[in-house]
Protein backbone atom coordinates (compact mmCIF):
# COMPACT_ATOMS: atom_id res chain seq x y z
CA UNK A 1 0.00 0.00 0.00
CA UNK A 2 1.51 3.08 -1.04
CA UNK A 3 2.37 6.40 1.89
CA UNK A 4 -0.71 8.06 2.29
CA UNK A 5 0.91 11.17 1.81
CA UNK A 6 1.06 10.19 -1.75
CA UNK A 7 -2.64 9.46 -1.96
CA UNK A 8 -3.93 13.11 -0.43
CA UNK A 9 -6.23 15.38 -2.63
CA UNK A 10 -4.04 18.39 -3.22
CA UNK A 11 -5.22 21.76 -3.12
CA UNK A 12 -5.65 23.91 -6.15
CA UNK A 13 -5.95 20.11 -8.35
CA UNK A 14 -6.29 20.96 -11.89
CA UNK A 15 -9.38 20.19 -13.26
CA UNK A 16 -10.65 17.27 -15.52
CA UNK A 17 -9.69 17.99 -18.91
CA UNK A 18 -12.91 18.39 -20.73
CA UNK A 19 -11.70 20.10 -24.14
CA UNK A 20 -9.34 20.47 -26.76
CA UNK A 21 -6.06 21.63 -25.30
CA UNK A 22 -4.30 21.85 -28.25
CA UNK A 23 -6.25 23.20 -30.75
CA UNK A 24 -5.18 25.13 -33.98
CA UNK A 25 -3.93 24.64 -37.87
CA UNK A 26 -0.86 22.79 -37.04
CA UNK A 27 -2.71 20.47 -35.07
CA UNK A 28 -5.52 19.39 -37.12
CA UNK A 29 -2.74 19.26 -39.85
CA UNK A 30 -1.04 17.04 -37.87
CA UNK A 31 -3.92 14.62 -37.03
CA UNK A 32 -5.41 14.75 -40.59
CA UNK A 33 -1.66 13.42 -41.59
CA UNK A 34 -2.16 10.61 -39.12
CA UNK A 35 -5.31 9.37 -40.25
CA UNK A 36 -4.11 9.24 -43.50
CA UNK A 37 -1.05 7.15 -42.31
CA UNK A 38 -3.78 5.03 -40.89
CA UNK A 39 -5.53 4.49 -43.90
CA UNK A 40 -2.44 4.13 -46.18
CA UNK A 41 -1.40 1.47 -44.07
CA UNK A 42 -4.51 -0.26 -44.46
CA UNK A 43 -4.48 -0.44 -48.36
CA UNK A 44 -1.27 -1.39 -48.90
CA UNK A 45 -1.56 -4.19 -45.85
CA UNK A 46 -4.49 -5.06 -46.98
CA UNK A 47 -3.39 -8.61 -49.07
CA UNK A 48 -1.49 -8.92 -45.59
CA UNK A 49 -4.45 -9.00 -43.79
CA UNK A 50 -6.63 -11.39 -46.08
CA UNK A 51 -3.93 -14.04 -45.41
CA UNK A 52 -3.23 -13.52 -41.78
CA UNK A 53 -7.62 -13.74 -41.73
CA UNK A 54 -7.56 -16.51 -43.48
CA UNK A 55 -4.61 -18.36 -41.32
CA UNK A 56 -5.41 -16.81 -38.07
CA UNK A 57 -8.69 -18.24 -36.35
CA UNK A 58 -10.37 -15.11 -35.02
CA UNK A 59 -7.77 -12.81 -36.53
CA UNK A 60 -10.58 -11.64 -39.31
CA UNK A 61 -13.01 -11.07 -36.30
CA UNK A 62 -10.53 -8.90 -34.35
CA UNK A 63 -10.24 -6.57 -37.47
CA UNK A 64 -13.71 -6.20 -38.42
CA UNK A 65 -14.48 -5.91 -34.53
CA UNK A 66 -12.03 -2.88 -34.55
CA UNK A 67 -13.72 -0.92 -37.89
CA UNK A 68 -17.07 -1.60 -37.20
CA UNK A 69 -17.80 -3.13 -34.10
CA UNK A 70 -20.28 -4.76 -32.49
CA UNK A 71 -20.85 -1.66 -29.58
CA UNK A 72 -23.52 -2.04 -26.71
CA UNK A 73 -26.32 -0.32 -26.01
CA UNK A 74 -26.28 3.67 -27.12
CA UNK A 75 -27.95 4.69 -24.06
CA UNK A 76 -26.79 3.03 -20.29
CA UNK A 77 -29.75 1.91 -17.99
CA UNK A 78 -32.61 4.44 -16.61
CA UNK A 79 -30.77 6.90 -14.11
CA UNK A 80 -27.45 5.61 -14.79
CA UNK A 81 -24.00 6.73 -16.25
CA UNK A 82 -21.05 4.71 -17.98
CA UNK A 83 -17.49 4.64 -17.15
CA UNK A 84 -14.96 3.08 -19.79
CA UNK A 85 -12.39 0.76 -18.99
CA UNK A 86 -9.92 0.00 -21.42
CA UNK A 87 -7.32 -3.06 -21.01
CA UNK A 88 -5.23 -4.36 -24.26
CA UNK A 89 -5.31 -7.65 -23.27
CA UNK A 90 -5.19 -10.18 -20.88
CA UNK A 91 -3.26 -9.02 -18.16
CA UNK A 92 -4.76 -5.40 -18.06
CA UNK A 93 -8.18 -6.81 -17.89
CA UNK A 94 -7.39 -8.45 -14.97
CA UNK A 95 -6.12 -5.38 -13.41
CA UNK A 96 -9.62 -4.22 -14.36
CA UNK A 97 -11.24 -6.91 -11.97
CA UNK A 98 -10.50 -5.38 -8.47
CA UNK A 99 -11.58 -2.15 -9.91
CA UNK A 100 -15.04 -3.18 -11.57
CA UNK A 101 -15.94 -4.80 -7.96
CA UNK A 102 -15.41 -1.57 -6.09
CA UNK A 103 -17.26 0.36 -8.83
CA UNK A 104 -20.36 -1.97 -8.59
CA UNK A 105 -20.16 -2.05 -4.93
CA UNK A 106 -19.49 1.76 -4.23
CA UNK A 107 -21.07 3.61 -7.30
CA UNK A 108 -23.93 1.34 -8.47
CA UNK A 109 -25.49 3.71 -10.94
CA UNK A 110 -22.39 3.82 -13.13
CA UNK A 111 -22.58 0.96 -15.66
CA UNK A 112 -19.22 -0.30 -16.35
CA UNK A 113 -18.13 -0.64 -20.21
CA UNK A 114 -15.07 -3.12 -20.79
CA UNK A 115 -13.17 -2.72 -23.91
CA UNK A 116 -10.28 -4.42 -24.77
CA UNK A 117 -8.23 -5.38 -28.44
CA UNK A 118 -6.90 -8.85 -28.62
CA UNK A 119 -9.02 -12.41 -28.70
CA UNK A 120 -7.43 -13.55 -25.47
CA UNK A 121 -8.50 -10.37 -23.87
CA UNK A 122 -12.15 -10.62 -24.99
CA UNK A 123 -11.97 -14.24 -23.85
CA UNK A 124 -10.50 -13.28 -20.40
CA UNK A 125 -12.97 -10.79 -20.07
CA UNK A 126 -15.95 -12.92 -20.49
CA UNK A 127 -14.81 -15.34 -18.05
CA UNK A 128 -13.65 -13.00 -15.27
CA UNK A 129 -15.84 -10.19 -15.42
CA UNK A 130 -19.32 -12.55 -16.45
CA UNK A 131 -22.34 -9.80 -17.16
CA UNK A 132 -20.40 -6.25 -17.58
CA UNK A 133 -20.48 -4.39 -21.22
CA UNK A 134 -17.98 -6.17 -23.52
CA UNK A 135 -16.47 -4.09 -26.54
CA UNK A 136 -13.73 -4.18 -28.64
CA UNK A 137 -11.38 -1.44 -28.70
CA UNK A 138 -11.49 1.17 -32.13
CA UNK A 139 -8.50 1.24 -34.44
CA UNK A 140 -7.20 5.26 -33.85
CA UNK A 141 -8.86 7.14 -37.01
CA UNK A 142 -10.71 10.07 -36.48
CA UNK A 143 -14.24 9.28 -37.64
CA UNK A 144 -14.15 5.44 -35.86
CA UNK A 145 -13.11 6.83 -32.65
CA UNK A 146 -16.05 9.58 -32.62
CA UNK A 147 -18.26 6.97 -33.79
CA UNK A 148 -17.55 5.19 -30.74
CA UNK A 149 -17.48 7.25 -28.07
CA UNK A 150 -20.82 8.79 -28.97
CA UNK A 151 -21.90 5.03 -28.63
CA UNK A 152 -20.39 4.29 -25.16
CA UNK A 153 -21.04 7.70 -24.33
CA UNK A 154 -18.60 7.34 -21.57
CA UNK A 155 -18.67 9.63 -18.34
CA UNK A 156 -15.10 8.73 -17.79
CA UNK A 157 -12.13 6.88 -19.95
CA UNK A 158 -10.10 4.93 -17.84
CA UNK A 159 -6.74 3.19 -19.64
CA UNK A 160 -5.15 0.61 -17.35
CA UNK A 161 -1.39 0.93 -17.36
CA UNK A 162 -0.88 2.91 -20.36
CA UNK A 163 -2.62 2.42 -23.51
CA UNK A 164 -2.71 5.73 -24.98
CA UNK A 165 -3.48 6.30 -28.48
CA UNK A 166 -3.72 9.92 -29.88
CA UNK A 167 -7.00 10.15 -31.89
CA UNK A 168 -8.60 9.00 -29.01
CA UNK A 169 -7.29 10.97 -26.74
CA UNK A 170 -7.67 14.14 -28.90
CA UNK A 171 -11.42 13.02 -29.56
CA UNK A 172 -12.24 12.03 -26.09
CA UNK A 173 -11.05 15.76 -25.53
CA UNK A 174 -13.61 17.46 -27.40
CA UNK A 175 -16.40 15.05 -26.69
CA UNK A 176 -15.37 16.72 -22.84
CA UNK A 177 -14.63 13.26 -21.37
CA UNK A 178 -12.40 12.94 -18.78
CA UNK A 179 -9.15 10.18 -19.26
CA UNK A 180 -7.38 8.49 -16.67
CA UNK A 181 -4.43 6.06 -16.73
CA UNK A 182 -4.46 3.81 -13.78
CA UNK A 183 -1.65 1.51 -12.36
CA UNK A 184 0.06 3.43 -15.04
CA UNK A 185 3.93 2.07 -15.66
CA UNK A 186 6.11 3.40 -18.15
CA UNK A 187 9.63 1.72 -19.09
CA UNK A 188 13.25 3.65 -19.82
CA UNK A 189 13.18 2.86 -23.45
CA UNK A 190 8.94 4.05 -23.64
CA UNK A 191 9.77 6.92 -21.78
CA UNK A 192 12.93 7.86 -23.51
CA UNK A 193 10.79 7.05 -27.33
CA UNK A 194 7.98 9.46 -26.08
CA UNK A 195 10.51 12.17 -24.71
CA UNK A 196 11.86 12.20 -28.24
CA UNK A 197 8.43 13.11 -29.68
CA UNK A 198 7.75 16.16 -27.39
CA UNK A 199 4.59 17.69 -27.31
CA UNK A 200 3.52 16.14 -31.08
CA UNK A 201 2.09 12.97 -30.41
CA UNK A 202 0.41 11.39 -28.17
CA UNK A 203 0.10 14.60 -26.42
CA UNK A 204 0.34 13.12 -22.76
CA UNK A 205 -0.99 16.55 -21.39
CA UNK A 206 -4.53 15.55 -22.80
CA UNK A 207 -4.59 13.29 -19.80
CA UNK A 208 -6.73 14.34 -16.70
CA UNK A 209 -5.20 12.12 -14.35
CA UNK A 210 -1.68 9.67 -13.83
CA UNK A 211 -2.27 6.96 -11.36
CA UNK A 212 0.56 5.07 -11.05
CA UNK A 213 1.93 2.04 -9.57
CA UNK A 214 5.45 3.76 -7.92
CA UNK A 215 7.99 6.34 -7.59
CA UNK A 216 9.89 5.65 -10.92
CA UNK A 217 6.96 5.49 -12.77
CA UNK A 218 5.34 8.87 -11.11
CA UNK A 219 8.97 10.71 -12.50
CA UNK A 220 9.00 9.38 -16.03
CA UNK A 221 5.37 10.43 -16.38
CA UNK A 222 5.97 14.14 -15.22
CA UNK A 223 9.03 14.34 -17.05
CA UNK A 224 6.54 13.73 -20.26
CA UNK A 225 5.21 17.57 -20.47
CA UNK A 226 2.27 16.68 -17.80
CA UNK A 227 1.33 18.54 -14.88
CA UNK A 228 3.19 17.38 -11.70
CA UNK A 229 0.06 17.74 -9.88
CA UNK A 230 -1.87 15.17 -12.34
CA UNK A 231 0.58 12.61 -11.40
CA UNK A 232 -0.09 10.59 -8.35
CA UNK A 233 1.28 7.07 -6.44
CA UNK A 234 -1.55 4.77 -5.88
CA UNK A 235 0.24 1.57 -5.90
CA UNK A 236 -0.23 -2.10 -7.94
CA UNK A 237 -3.29 -3.12 -8.69
CA UNK A 238 -2.67 -6.55 -9.56
CA UNK A 239 -2.21 -7.29 -5.87
CA UNK A 240 -5.84 -6.35 -5.40
CA UNK A 241 -6.66 -8.93 -7.78
CA UNK A 242 -4.51 -11.54 -6.18
CA UNK A 243 -5.48 -14.14 -3.94
CA UNK A 244 -2.87 -14.82 -1.29
CA UNK A 245 -2.06 -18.58 -0.73
CA UNK A 246 -2.61 -21.68 -3.29
CA UNK A 247 -5.90 -21.99 -5.31
CA UNK A 248 -7.28 -25.57 -5.32
CA UNK A 249 -6.14 -26.43 -9.06
CA UNK A 250 -9.58 -29.08 -8.70
CA UNK A 251 -9.84 -32.85 -9.42
CA UNK A 252 -9.55 -33.18 -12.57
CA UNK A 253 -6.49 -30.62 -13.18
CA UNK A 254 -5.23 -32.88 -10.29
CA UNK A 255 -5.45 -36.05 -12.23
CA UNK A 256 -4.02 -35.28 -15.66
CA UNK A 257 -0.90 -33.31 -13.43
CA UNK A 258 -0.69 -36.90 -11.50
CA UNK A 259 1.81 -35.98 -9.04
CA UNK A 260 3.42 -38.75 -7.02
CA UNK A 261 3.31 -37.90 -2.86
CA UNK A 262 6.26 -35.96 -2.39
CA UNK A 263 7.46 -35.30 -5.89
CA UNK A 264 8.23 -31.79 -6.78
CA UNK A 265 6.23 -29.71 -9.11
CA UNK A 266 8.52 -27.44 -11.88
CA UNK A 267 5.36 -24.75 -14.04
CA UNK A 268 7.10 -22.90 -16.63
CA UNK A 269 4.53 -19.91 -16.77
CA UNK A 270 3.50 -17.15 -19.65
CA UNK A 271 6.94 -18.98 -21.97
CA UNK A 272 8.03 -17.62 -25.63
CA UNK A 273 9.62 -18.94 -27.82
CA UNK A 274 12.10 -20.94 -27.82
CA UNK A 275 12.10 -20.83 -23.89
CA UNK A 276 9.79 -24.00 -23.65
CA UNK A 277 12.95 -25.82 -25.29
CA UNK A 278 15.46 -24.33 -22.27
CA UNK A 279 12.86 -25.13 -19.56
CA UNK A 280 12.78 -28.66 -21.08
CA UNK A 281 16.34 -28.89 -21.40
CA UNK A 282 17.18 -27.54 -17.56
CA UNK A 283 14.68 -29.90 -16.38
CA UNK A 284 16.12 -33.25 -18.22
CA UNK A 285 19.99 -32.01 -16.87
CA UNK A 286 18.72 -31.03 -13.09
CA UNK A 287 15.62 -32.11 -11.93
CA UNK A 288 14.24 -35.11 -14.02
CA UNK A 289 11.87 -36.66 -11.27
CA UNK A 290 10.34 -33.28 -11.30
CA UNK A 291 6.66 -33.06 -12.96
CA UNK A 292 7.07 -30.76 -15.18
CA UNK A 293 4.12 -28.52 -16.67
CA UNK A 294 4.58 -26.13 -19.71
CA UNK A 295 1.87 -23.20 -19.84
CA UNK A 296 2.77 -21.03 -22.75
CA UNK A 297 1.67 -17.65 -23.06
CA UNK A 298 0.15 -17.93 -26.50
CA UNK A 299 -1.46 -21.11 -26.96
CA UNK A 300 -1.82 -20.96 -30.71
CA UNK A 301 1.96 -21.50 -30.63
CA UNK A 302 1.42 -25.30 -29.75
CA UNK A 303 1.94 -26.78 -32.84
CA UNK A 304 5.34 -24.89 -33.08
CA UNK A 305 6.55 -25.98 -29.52
CA UNK A 306 5.56 -29.50 -30.11
CA UNK A 307 7.89 -29.82 -32.70
CA UNK A 308 10.55 -28.01 -31.43
CA UNK A 309 10.47 -30.23 -28.33
CA UNK A 310 10.19 -33.37 -30.46
CA UNK A 311 13.50 -32.30 -32.15
CA UNK A 312 14.99 -32.96 -28.37
CA UNK A 313 13.15 -36.57 -28.12
CA UNK A 314 10.60 -35.31 -25.83
CA UNK A 315 7.31 -35.55 -26.62
CA UNK A 316 4.45 -33.39 -24.62
CA UNK A 317 1.05 -34.54 -23.70
CA UNK A 318 -1.29 -31.74 -24.20
CA UNK A 319 -4.16 -30.95 -21.67
CA UNK A 320 -6.89 -30.40 -24.47
CA UNK A 321 -5.91 -34.60 -25.00
CA UNK A 322 -6.25 -36.08 -22.01
CA UNK A 323 -9.92 -33.74 -21.48
CA UNK A 324 -11.19 -35.64 -24.90
CA UNK A 325 -9.66 -39.25 -24.14
CA UNK A 326 -7.26 -39.42 -26.86
CA UNK A 327 -4.54 -40.46 -24.98
CA UNK A 328 -4.26 -41.90 -20.94
CA UNK A 329 -2.12 -39.81 -18.51
CA UNK A 330 1.91 -40.21 -18.88
CA UNK A 331 3.34 -38.68 -15.65
CA UNK A 332 7.00 -39.21 -17.13
CA UNK A 333 6.44 -36.52 -19.96
CA UNK A 334 5.70 -32.96 -19.46
CA UNK A 335 1.75 -31.55 -19.47
CA UNK A 336 1.44 -28.90 -22.31
CA UNK A 337 -1.35 -26.41 -21.67
CA UNK A 338 -3.34 -25.57 -24.49
CA UNK A 339 -6.29 -24.11 -23.31
CA UNK A 340 -7.08 -20.48 -22.05
CA UNK A 341 -7.10 -19.58 -18.36
CA UNK A 342 -5.72 -22.04 -16.55
CA UNK A 343 -2.81 -20.55 -15.58
CA UNK A 344 -3.23 -19.45 -11.73
CA UNK A 345 -4.86 -22.93 -10.72
CA UNK A 346 -1.84 -24.54 -12.15
CA UNK A 347 0.18 -22.47 -10.40
CA UNK A 348 -1.39 -24.10 -7.15
CA UNK A 349 -0.13 -27.05 -8.17
CA UNK A 350 3.35 -25.99 -8.55
CA UNK A 351 6.57 -25.74 -6.17
CA UNK A 352 8.76 -23.83 -8.01
CA UNK A 353 7.59 -21.72 -11.12
CA UNK A 354 9.57 -20.22 -13.60
CA UNK A 355 8.15 -17.03 -15.19
CA UNK A 356 8.32 -16.78 -19.22
CA UNK A 357 9.33 -13.73 -21.27
CA UNK A 358 12.05 -12.85 -19.02
CA UNK A 359 15.11 -14.88 -20.78
CA UNK A 360 13.99 -13.64 -24.28
CA UNK A 361 13.69 -9.95 -25.02
CA UNK A 362 10.15 -9.83 -24.08
CA UNK A 363 10.17 -7.51 -20.92
CA UNK A 364 8.82 -10.70 -18.41
CA UNK A 365 5.29 -11.62 -17.08
CA UNK A 366 3.75 -10.93 -14.07
CA UNK A 367 5.89 -12.65 -11.54
CA UNK A 368 3.78 -11.78 -8.57
CA UNK A 369 0.68 -14.27 -9.41
CA UNK A 370 2.90 -17.12 -8.67
CA UNK A 371 4.61 -15.32 -5.26
CA UNK A 372 1.31 -14.73 -4.06
CA UNK A 373 0.15 -18.47 -4.12
CA UNK A 374 3.49 -18.81 -2.21
CA UNK A 375 5.40 -20.79 -4.98
CA UNK A 376 9.03 -20.28 -5.29
CA UNK A 377 10.05 -17.71 -8.17
CA UNK A 378 12.17 -17.91 -10.92
CA UNK A 379 12.32 -15.18 -13.88
CA UNK A 380 15.52 -13.68 -16.70
CA UNK A 381 16.92 -10.81 -16.82
CA UNK A 382 14.65 -9.39 -19.28
CA UNK A 383 11.64 -7.81 -16.93
CA UNK A 384 11.58 -3.93 -18.38
CA UNK A 385 7.76 -4.44 -18.11
CA UNK A 386 7.65 -5.88 -14.76
CA UNK A 387 10.34 -3.71 -13.22
CA UNK A 388 8.92 -3.21 -9.58
CA UNK A 389 7.37 -6.27 -9.00
CA UNK A 390 11.02 -8.29 -9.88
CA UNK A 391 12.28 -5.66 -7.25
CA UNK A 392 9.91 -6.36 -4.67
CA UNK A 393 10.54 -9.98 -4.51
CA UNK A 394 14.26 -10.01 -4.85
CA UNK A 395 14.35 -7.57 -1.60
CA UNK A 396 12.20 -9.80 -0.18
CA UNK A 397 13.83 -12.85 -1.32
CA UNK A 398 11.35 -14.61 -2.34
CA UNK A 399 12.82 -15.42 -6.50
CA UNK A 400 16.06 -15.93 -8.09
CA UNK A 401 16.73 -14.04 -11.08
CA UNK A 402 18.85 -16.55 -13.72
CA UNK A 403 20.79 -14.74 -15.81
CA UNK A 404 20.92 -17.04 -18.74
CA UNK A 405 19.09 -20.19 -20.22
CA UNK A 406 22.21 -21.95 -19.22
CA UNK A 407 21.75 -21.25 -15.87
CA UNK A 408 18.22 -22.16 -15.83
CA UNK A 409 19.26 -25.61 -14.34
CA UNK A 410 21.75 -25.17 -11.95
CA UNK A 411 19.12 -22.38 -9.96
CA UNK A 412 16.40 -25.60 -10.78
CA UNK A 413 18.25 -27.87 -8.85
CA UNK A 414 18.99 -25.52 -5.75
CA UNK A 415 15.39 -24.65 -5.14
CA UNK A 416 14.23 -28.39 -5.90
CA UNK A 417 17.13 -29.35 -3.65
CA UNK A 418 16.14 -27.15 -0.79
CA UNK A 419 12.97 -27.44 0.85
CA UNK A 420 14.28 -25.31 3.66
CA UNK A 421 14.66 -22.74 0.97
CA UNK A 422 11.24 -23.32 -0.81
CA UNK A 423 9.53 -23.17 2.92
CA UNK A 424 11.33 -19.17 3.60
CA UNK A 425 10.41 -18.22 -0.40
CA UNK A 426 7.15 -18.88 0.03
CA UNK A 427 6.47 -17.03 2.71
CA UNK A 428 8.29 -14.00 1.58
CA UNK A 429 6.41 -14.15 -1.81
CA UNK A 430 3.10 -14.34 0.20
CA UNK A 431 3.97 -11.32 2.58
CA UNK A 432 5.20 -9.07 0.03
CA UNK A 433 1.83 -9.69 -1.97
CA UNK A 434 0.08 -9.16 0.83
CA UNK A 435 1.61 -5.72 1.83
CA UNK A 436 0.70 -3.99 -1.92
CA UNK A 437 -3.07 -4.19 -1.23
CA UNK A 438 -5.21 -1.39 -1.43
CA UNK A 439 -4.22 0.23 -4.56
CA UNK A 440 -7.66 -0.35 -6.46
CA UNK A 441 -9.40 1.55 -3.24
CA UNK A 442 -7.05 4.37 -3.81
CA UNK A 443 -7.38 4.52 -7.23
CA UNK A 444 -11.11 4.31 -7.27
CA UNK A 445 -10.86 7.29 -4.79
CA UNK A 446 -8.45 9.72 -6.86
CA UNK A 447 -10.66 9.29 -9.88
CA UNK A 448 -13.86 10.50 -8.15
CA UNK A 449 -12.31 13.06 -6.80
CA UNK A 450 -10.28 14.14 -10.06
CA UNK A 451 -11.90 13.12 -12.82
CA UNK A 452 -15.69 12.95 -11.88
CA UNK A 453 -15.51 15.43 -8.49
CA UNK A 454 -19.14 16.69 -8.96
CA UNK A 455 -20.61 12.76 -8.79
Amino acid sequence: MPDESTLRPLDGFPPPICSDPNSGPLRVAMHLGYDLAWLLAAVLGSPWLIWKSLRTRGFAEMVIDRSWFGLPPKNAGPGRKRILLHGVSVGEVKVAVPLVKLLSERYSEYEIVISTTTNTGMDVARSVLPGVQLVRFPADISWLVRSFLRRVNPSLVVLIELEIWPNFLREANRAAVPVAVVNGRITEGSHRKYRSFGLALPQFNRISLFCVQGNEYAKRFRDLFVNPDRVMITGNIKADGLKIGPVPPGDELSRYAAVRPGQAVLVAGSTHFPEERWVVEAWREAVPDARLILVPRHPTRVSEILRGLEETGVRPQLLSSLREGREEVDATRPLLVDTIGELERIYGLADVVFVGGSLVDHGGQNMLEPAAQGRAVLFGPSIENFQQEARLLEEAGACRVVANPGELGARLGELIGDPALLVRMSKAGREVVEAQKGAASATLTALFERCLPGA
